[in-house]
C-alpha cells in the first residue's frame, strides 16, 4: 500500500511540468494550449532530461511506463502518440534501446505522418496569405517536432540493434513527409524553436549512412542526390559536408555509375555521365563556395579534386583550379609545386620548369629537394637542358649529405641520366669520355644504394653500358631488369634484343622478340614488330621483313580508327604511332630498293609524303 502511495505521489510530481491550465474564456486565442506548453517545456534547453524521465526515476525504481502513459492519456493533456514519444525518448536517453523501440513501434506512424503533412501544408498556406487567424491545425509546431523526432529516434534504435534496412526506411519517412508537403522546401527558420529543423537536418545527413550499412550503393547515391537537390533549409556548412561525403563515396566506393535524373536539371545544364564526372562537378562547386567565402577552406577538397582530375587525365583543368584559388588560401610555395606537377603531367614541361625555377629562387626555397629532383627530371628529358639537370642533381646530393639513402639514390640516378644525355653534345672526345664515365659511375652508385632492386635504375644502367659498348655488362643488367619486371615490360625485351643484335647474335635476338610478341598485347607490339623486321633485314630475309612491316601497318591502321574518338586522352600514344608509320614507309622503300623493285619503292615514298602532309 505504501509503495503504491509513493508511486502515486511520484506520478503527480512528474506531471507538474505538464499539467498547465487551459486558456480561460475571454483570453486571447493566441495563448497556447496545455499540450503545446507541455511539449515546449520538454524541448526547453534548460530542462535537460524531460520531466517525465526525472519523475520516473524518483517515483519508481522500475519506471512503470504503462501507468505513466495511462495517467497522461486519461488526464487529456497528451494523446497516446505524444505520450509514447516522450516516454520512448526517455528510455532511449537511458540507453534502454529495446524498451524504447517497443514503445516507438506502438506509435501509429501512418496517422502521425498524415497529421504532420497537413500541419506543414497549412503552415505554408498561412505564410503565403500572411493572415493571423485560421482554423485550428491538427497539431502544434511543438507536437510536430516531437513526432518527427520520434520517427528519427526509432530509426536510431533500429540502427543500434543492427536492423539497418528498417532504419533506413524509417529515416526515409521523415524526408518523404517534408518533401511531399512542399516542393519549394520549408520556410526560413521554420521549427527552429522546437528542434523540428534540427531533426530534419540529422535525418538528411544520416539517411545515406544508413544505406551504406545495408551495402546498397544505388540507394546511397540516390539519397545523397536527394539531400543535395531538394530544399531542406540547411545551412551552407551542412550542405558542404553532405556534398563532400558524397564525393568521397563516388570516388572511392567502387560502385557503378547511376545516371542522374534529367528532370532535376535545366535543359542547358551539364549532366554528369559517370561517378567521376559527378564528383568533379561537386568538388568544383565546393571550391566556388570557398572562393565566395560561403564555407571555410578545406584542403582535402583540393586533394580529392587532384585525384579525380588525375584519374580523368585532365591535369590542365586541375592547374586552372589551383590558379583560381584566392591569394593566401594556400602557401605560395605549395602552389608553385602543385602547379608544376599539373603542367608536367599535362605535357607542358617548360611551363612546369619555369614554375620550379621560381620556387627554387633565392627569395623562395632554393633547398626544396622535391622541386630540385623534379626540375632535374624534366631537364633529363630535354637533351639541350641536360647540363642544368646534372647541376640540379648535384645540389640535391650536396644538401642531403647522407641524410636519406632513397633520395640520394634518386639524385644519383638523375645525375647519371643527365650526364649521359649531355655527353652526346660534347665537343671534344675528352669531355665526352669524362661525362660518360661519371654517368656510369652515378648509375652504378644508384644501383648499389637500391641493392639492384629499382628496375628503372637497372634499365638505364644497361642502356648506358650498351652505348659505351660494354655489351656483356649491358646484357647482364638487361636480364636483371627483365627478372625484376617479370617479363612484363616491352622496353626490357627490346633492349635485350638490341644488345644481342649488337653482338651479331641475330637468331637469338629474333627469338627474344618472338617470345616477347607471345606475351604482349596487340596494341604494344609496334616496336617489337619493327625490331623484328630490322633483324630480318640484317639476316637478308627481305621478303619476311616486308610481311612483318605489312602486319605492323595493319595494326597501326586499326589503332588509328579505334582511338579516333579519344584523341585527347591518347594524344601521346597517337603521335608516337604516326611517327612510327612515317618511318615504316621509309624502311619499306629501303627494302624494295634492296630488291630492285623500284616502282614499289617509289610508291612507298609517295605514301610517306602524303601521310606527312596530313599530319
Amino acid at each position: 500500500m505504501g509503495s503504491r502511495v509513493k508511486q502515486g505521489k511520484g506520478l503527480q510530481k512528474m506531471m507538474k511540468c505538464l499539467c498547465l491550465r487551459e486558456p480561460l474564456k475571454g483570453e486571447d486565442k493566441k495563448v497556447p494550449s496545455a499540450e503545446s506548453l507541455a511539449i515546449k517545456e520538454f524541448y526547453s534547453p534548460t530542462a535537460g532530461r524531460s520531466g517525465i524521465g526525472r519523475e520516473i526515476e524518483t517515483g519508481s525504481a522500475s519506471g512503470n511506463i504503462g501507468e505513466v502513459e495511462l495517467f497522461m492519456r486519461e488526464s487529456g493533456i497528451l494523446d497516446n502518440e505524444e505520450a509514447r514519444a516522450l516516454l520512448a525518448k526517455d528510455e532511449y536517453q537511458d540507453g534502454n534501446i529495446e524498451a524504447a523501440l517497443r514503445i516507438y513501434e506502438r506509435i501509429n506512424i501512418g496517422a502521425v505522418t498524415h497529421k504532420i503533412r497537413i500541419f506543414l501544408a497549412k503552415s505554408r498556406e498561412r505564410r503565403k496569405k500572411q493572415s493571423h487567424y485560421y482554423a485550428t491545425p491538427p497539431m502544434s509546431i511543438y507536437t510536430a517536432g516531437l513526432m518527427l523526432e520520434a520517427v528519427f529516434l526509432k530509426a536510431k534504435c533500429l540502427q543500434h540493434l543492427g536492423r539497418f534496412e528498417e532504419a533506413a526506411q524509417t529515416c526515409k519517412v521523415i524526408l518523404d513527409i517534408v518533401e511531399s508537403s512542399s516542393n519549394e522546401g520549408l520556410p526560413q527558420n521554420f521549427g527552429g524553436e522546437c528542434k523540428f529543423q534540427e531533426t530534419l537536418r540529422k535525418a538528411v545527413e544520416l539517411l545515406p549512412e544508413f544505406w551504406k550499412l545495408t551495402e546498397s550503393p544505388r540507394e546511397v547515391i540516390l539519397s545523397y542526390r536527394r539531400a543535395i537537390l531538394h530544399q531542406w533549409n540547411l545551412d551552407a556548412k551542412t550542405i558542404a559536408k553532405i556534398q563532400k561525403e558524397f564525393v568521397i563515396f563516388l570516388l572511392y566506393s567502387g560502385g557503378e555509375a547511376i545516371p542522374s535524373n534529367l528532370r532535376s536539371h535545366m535543359d542547358s545544364s551539364f549532366v554528369p555521365k559517370s561517378n567521376l564526372e559527378e564528383a568533379i562537378l561537386l568538388l568544383m562547386i565546393l571550391l566556388r563556395k570557398i572562393s565566395l567565402n560561403k564555407i571555410e577552406w578545406d584542403p582535402s577538397i583540393l586533394d580529392h579534386l587532384s585525384f579525380a582530375l588525375s584519374v580523368s587525365g585532365d591535369l590542365s583543368t586541375l592547374a586552372n583550379q589551383w590558379e583560381e584559388l584566392l591569394p593566401g588560401t594556400i602557401n605560395r610555395r605549395e602552389r608553385y609545386h602543385a602547379l608544376a606537377l599539373c603542367y608536367y603531367g599535362a605535357g607542358n614541361d617548360l611551363v612546369a620548369l619555369n614554375l620550379l625555377r621560381k620556387l627554387l629562387s633565392s627569395s623562395e626555397d632554393p633547398k626544396h629537394v622535391s622541386a630540385l629532383l623534379m626540375a632535374s627530371k624534366i631537364c633529363c628529358e630535354h637533351p639541350d637542358l641536360a647540363k642544368d639537370g646534372s647541376s640540379l642533381a648535384r645540389k640535391v646530393l650536396d644538401y642531403l649529405d647522407g641524410k636519406c639513402d632513397q633520395l640520394e639514390s634518386l639524385a644519383s640516378f638523375l645525375l647519371g641520366v643527365s650526364l649521359s644525355a649531355h655527353s652526346k653534345f660534347a665537343i671534344s672526345d675528352s669531355e665526352r669520355f669524362e661525362s660518360q664515365s661519371e654517368a656510369l659511375h652515378s648509375l652504378e652508385t644508384a644501383s648499389k644504394v637500391t641493392r639492384m632492386s629499382n628496375p628503372l635504375v637497372i634499365y638505364y644502367l644497361s642502356l648506358e653500358c650498351a652505348e659505351q659498348r660494354k655489351l656483356d655488362d649491358a646484357l647482364h643488367y638487361a636480364k636483371c631488369f627483365l627478372d625484376l619486371e617479370g617479363g612484363s615490360n616491352v622496353q626490357g625485351w627490346l633492349l635485350l634484343a638490341r644488345i644481342l643484335s649488337a653482338q651479331k647474335q641475330f637468331l637469338d635476338a629474333e627469338s627474344i622478340v618472338n617470345d616477347a610478341l607471345d606475351q604482349t598485347g596487340i596494341w604494344d607490339q609496334g616496336e617489337l614488330l619493327r625490331t623484328k623486321a630490322k633483324l630480318q633485314i640484317a639476316q637478308g630475309q627481305l621478303k619476311s621483313a616486308i610481311e612483318t612491316y605489312t602486319q605492323l601497318l595493319a595494326i597501326l591502321l586499326v589503332q588509328r580508327k579505334s582511338f579516333g574518338s579519344r584523341k585527347k586522352l591518347y594524344k601521346d600514344y597517337i603521335d608516337h604511332a604516326r611517327n612510327m608509320e612515317v618511318e615504316i614507309w621509309h624502311d619499306l622503300a629501303y627494302v624494295y630498293i634492296s630488291l630492285s623493285r623500284w616502282h614499289d619503292a617509289e610508291v612507298q615514298c609517295t605514301k610517306q609524303r602524303a601521310f606527312t602532309k596530313r599530319l
